[in-house]
């Protein structure tokens, strides 16, 4: 196994956690997982019952999808860093940006935004991350939007959780920017590209990443851990699917 610690995302199986968070924990723990990053607490209502499902089924959360920079504002920083505190993660990302910050000034005004979060977070030994898609690698003024956004906040405070699929989408070459980023890279999104289309998810190990070598730049920058995500499994099981992707990085 790599020195990258393994989680899943559970977004991908949120049909399970909607239904049965704690059963559904139980059921990644049986794949292998160690380690999962939330993305909400699905049919429960309180970070103490996500708590005991965790500590129940023997999983560590590393991290969690905390909200947009609008939700992510007063009380609801507060909430996030209460949540992070009774579960036990020590960082929180920024999945998603609405059209209102996009533009040169838009990732400017996004910089401040979280450079202020990040501030707080770090106040309470947790650490900020922001996660890409594709619309980041439009250009304004001949920069990418997501490197005005880096350019413009500090490495040690605003990190960097990079989706390995959406920076491929965004026709960029995927090694070449994780190594460019770098040491600001926190964690990455695991998830492979399709063979016969490159718009569509895959399983990691069944597309066409590198992942060999994406996982060992990885490690070499310091990268804490990759979160296995597929934001569509196209009616595949999603258990089933998480499954593949783990046992495919365990070979590695």
């Amino acid at each position: 196994m790599s020195k990258l610690k393994i989680a899943v995302q559970l977004y991908t199986i949120r049909d399970h956690t909607a239904v049965d968070f704690a059963r559904a924990m139980q059921d990644v723990a049986k794949i292998g997982y160690k380690y999962v990053e939330l993305a909400g607490f699905g049919n429960l209502t309180s970070a103490a019952q996500v708590k005991k499902a965790l500590d129940d089924a023997g999983l560590i959360a590393i991290g969690a999808h905390a909200g947009t920079p609008e939700s992510c504002a007063g009380e609801g920083l507060q909430k996030a860093i209460d949540d992070a505190k009774t579960i036990g993660y020590k960082h929180l990302m920024v999945p998603w940006i609405s059209e209102a910050w996009r533009g040169a000034e838009g990732y400017r005004k996004l910089a401040t935004s979280l450079t202020e979060f990040s501030k707080t977070l770090a106040t309470q030994g947790l650490t900020l991350g922001y996660h890409n898609h594709s619309f980041e690698f439009e250009k304004y003024e001949g920069v990418y939007g997501l490197d005005i956004l880096w350019q413009h906040t500090d490495p040690t405070l605003v990190r960097a959780e990079l989706d390995l699929f959406w920076v491929n989408h965004g026709q960029v070459d995927v090694l070449a920017y994780l190594k460019q980023v770098g040491q600001r890279t926190i964690a990455v999104h695991l998830k492979d590209v399709s063979k016969t289309d490159r718009n569509k998810f895959a399983n990691v190990g069944t597309g066409t990443l590198d992942f060999a070598s994406l996982i060992t730049s990885a490690e070499a920058i310091g990268v804490e851990f990759g979160a296995v995500e597929q934001d569509d499994c196209y009616g595949q099981p999603t258990l089933e699917s998480i499954k593949i992707s783990y046992d495919n990085l365990v070979k590695w």
